[in-house]
């Protein structure tokens, strides 16, 4: 369990880890599928068992991917509740722009599995044995002596027996199934990389902050990520320890301030960006704009802006994946 814990907690860690080492993981975890999992059924199975080791995983790594973002549950937690404020326009640009960010970086894990599957080539010779497409499967027999036989038990091929192919054409065959697949899977891996690189540098050009503000920028987020989960960890443990004495001692509960529900609701809805305002995080304008609260608690006001604000740029989507 306790390995488990740290699997998990890697896991949840991701973009700190980076792209390329949650694609790293991603291939060994395939490579380990493929060589104690994988076994083609060479029957009428072929297609779907193929397909289904190809693809459910990437699904199951989809979905996992946006289980552990942060900013998915801080995207969707209370929006049933305020299904008025969705549908105003700039509120639903918002959160279509953060799916948007979650999504592309959830994608990643699948992605990888997907390639390197084609890669490897296992799972689609399997399945491209299995199909039922009369012109692809009269294409890979060819026009050799054996053609008849070959596409007859062509979903026999992938394990090499229970079939009079000869071993030659077999291997033929096998050949250009993997042949394929490679292809597939290096177009892939160069779509994919071509298509972060483009974003990447259409997000950096269109950026309003300096390439500095945006190193300290993130640095901030981060400690303040921290701060967040330090304080509250601290906070939680003197109110659960003030209540549990006051229960056991009979005595009467000592004051602890707390922050109200409307205070917790402000700092958790997603940061919105504005150039006329200096404002890091979410919390950070909430704790400088908020006047005087409801509880008296005095809070500092810096100079607002008349613009309202919209969604963050591309370049600041790790403002919001703190810890909420």
């Amino acid at each position: 369990m306790e390995k488990f814990k740290t699997v998990l907690d890697i896991a949840t860690k991701q973009n700190s880890l980076g792209f390329g080492a949650v694609a790293l993981v991603t291939a060994g975890g395939e490579q380990f599928f493929s060589v104690a999992m994988f076994s083609c059924p060479c029957n009428d199975l072929n297609f779907l068992y193929g397909m289904v080791f190809l693809l459910v995983p990437a699904l199951a790594l989809l979905l996992l991917g946006y289980i552990l973002s942060k900013k998915t549950w801080k995207t969707l937690t209370g929006v049933c509740q305020r299904r008025a404020a969705l549908c105003r326009r700039r509120r639903l640009t918002v959160v279509c722009a953060a799916l948007f960010q979650v999504s592309s970086a959830a994608l990643v894990a699948p992605a990888s599995w997907i390639a390197v599957a084609l890669i490897n080539g296992k799972y689609y010779e399997c399945a491209m044995t299995g199909t039922n497409v009369t012109a692809y499967n009269k294409y890979l027999c060819g026009e050799k002596g054996s053609r008849l036989q070959c596409l007859q038990e062509l979903y026999r091929l992938p394990c090499g027996t229970g079939t009079s192919v000869p071993q030659m054409d077999r291997q033929n065959v096998l050949l250009t199934l993997k042949a394929q697949s490679q292809i597939l899977g290096l177009l892939l891996v160069t779509s994919i990389m071509l298509s972060s690189l483009l974003l990447t540098c259409v997000a950096r050009c269109t950026s309003p902050i300096s390439y500095l503000q945006l190193r300290f920028w993130r640095d901030y987020v981060h400690e303040e990520s921290s701060l967040m989960d330090s304080y509250t960890t601290k906070h939680a443990k003197q109110l659960a320890e003030r209540n549990v004495k006051s229960f056991f001692y009979k005595t009467p509960p000592e004051e602890i301030i707390t922050p109200s529900n409307k205070d917790w609701e402000k700092i958790s809805s997603l940061y919105t960006f504005s150039t006329n305002d200096n404002y890091y995080s979410t919390l950070h304008r909430v704790m400088e704009d908020c006047q005087e609260a409801d509880n008296g608690m005095i809070r500092l006001t810096s100079v607002k802006s008349n613009d309202s604000g919209g969604r963050a740029p591309a370049v600041l989507s790790f403002v919001d994946d703190g810890s909420v």
